[in-house]
């Protein structure tokens, strides 16, 4: 402990090129209803979070993130471990969130480690961001997942070349089977059980190259990704009829996107579109296209984003399978936020199912109180027919209580 303390210490006393920062958060979310698996109305979670960067020489940044988490519900591992590769079906105790070395020379930067990878210029669905798998334990309610890759950053003049390699996969993170955000298929009995079978994890590297080019008074960029999809098919198989159970495994296919996005600046707003097509070696996958097309207005303390979002499917393979991102195609989207002053915010947002089948919305208020305390309460209103990828959680609209200590 003393020889962590001396590291930090002279890191910091060293031209202030050692940084921290992080905080303790407590959220509680209330269900007026209970799910078909899941009795709970009630669920607690703790998570604290530490983020650090040290610049050892010139051009040369460490930077690294670790959570701690527990909660109520047994969402959380309870076994003890550090996770790196984020491959756990539950959120690890304590996990690496990102740990990475960038080194910059120039116009060229190499990032190497675990980090987080954003690609697109959309602000509620993203088509073409192939490196950011997800934590879906929650299905409305997520947030990403680093994984381990080299980054290489070319930028000259108005142009940026990005390249990505990953040698390892990192699936999304998928509800529990035994809990309220998996649904129990409409014409099947209630007290059907499913039961986990573990996931195919692929092997093999994955990787990506994105051209990005600023001038003109608007700013595009084409991508190209060649791996595997992080959400998976389903593979069902029964396992006994009295009681009824099934078993589920999971399986991720092979994925090749081509795709771009564009954003062009207008004198009363701004409009933004992205778009991705898709292809499979798989046999049981689909091959479709994704887009989006939004426009981002700001009026005082205002900002406002409406689009729609839409997919076509030119083969159709797949009969199960767990896909948000599609499950937000179809729809209009729309996000508004207003500044109310230095200490308060207030922020709407949701989906709407083009036929009027699936509804999501979030209200959400935030409030801090000095430097390093934050309050936030959100309803969260999920409505719609059992058959569609919203209305199906219909019975999991709730309310979320937040309070946050940042240091």
């Amino acid at each position: 402990m003393r020889y962590w303390t001396a590291v930090l210490f002279a890191a910091s006393a060293w031209g202030q090129a050692f940084t921290q920062r992080g905080f303790l958060e407590a959220r509680t979310s209330l269900y007026p209803q209970t799910g078909a698996q899941d009795r709970a109305r009630v669920v607690g979670e703790g998570l604290l979070r530490y983020e650090a960067a040290w610049t050892t020489a010139p051009g040369l940044r460490l930077s690294g993130a670790v959570d701690a988490r527990a909660d109520t519900h047994r969402q959380v591992e309870r076994s003890g471990g550090v996770s790196w590769f984020d491959r756990d079906r539950r959120r690890p105790a304590l996990a690496v969130r990102r740990f990475s070395a960038a080194y910059r020379a120039g116009p060229l930067t190499i990032e190497a480690g675990k980090q987080l990878i954003r690609w697109g210029k959309a602000d509620i669905l993203n088509p073409t961001d192939r490196f950011a798998p997800r934590d879906y334990l929650a299905v409305v309610d997520n947030e990403f997942l680093g994984v381990t890759a080299v980054r290489l950053t070319y930028e000259r003049g108005s142009d940026t070349v990005d390249l990505v390699w990953s040698p390892r996969f990192t699936p999304s993170r998928l509800p529990l089977l035994d809990q309220r955000w998996v649904v129990i298929p409409r014409g099947l009995p209630e007290e059907l059980r499913l039961v986990e079978a573990g996931a195919r994890l692929p092997g093999g590297p994955q990787f990506g190259v994105r051209w990005n080019r600023l001038g003109g008074g608007f700013e595009y960029s084409l991508s190209f990704y060649q791996g595997f999809h992080h959400l998976p098919l389903m593979e069902a198989r029964p396992l006994s009829l009295v009681p009824p159970r099934i078993e589920i495994e999971r399986l991720y296919p092979g994925m090749r996107m081509f795709g771009g996005d564009a954003a062009i600046p207008l004198r009363w707003l701004t409009v933004k579109a992205e778009a991705g097509y898709f292809t499979s070696t798989t046999p049981r996958a689909d091959e479709y296209a994704l887009y989006v097309v939004q426009l981002e207005r700001h009026v005082g303390e205002w900002i406002f984003v409406a689009g729609y979002a839409g997919q076509a499917v030119t083969r159709r393979r797949s009969v199960l399978d767990f896909a948000p991102d599609r499950g937000l195609t179809r729809a209009f989207l729309g996000r508004a936020g207003y500044t109310i002053d230095a200490n308060r915010s207030l922020a709407i947002e949701g989906a709407a199912r083009e036929n009027g089948r699936g509804v999501w919305a979030r209200l959400e208020y935030t409030q801090a109180f000095g430097r390093h305390w934050r309050a936030t309460a959100a309803l969260v209103w999920i409505h719609g027919s059992p058959e569609d990828f919203l209305g199906q959680y219909r019975r999991n609209s709730h309310g979320e209580v937040v309070l946050r200590y940042s240091f």
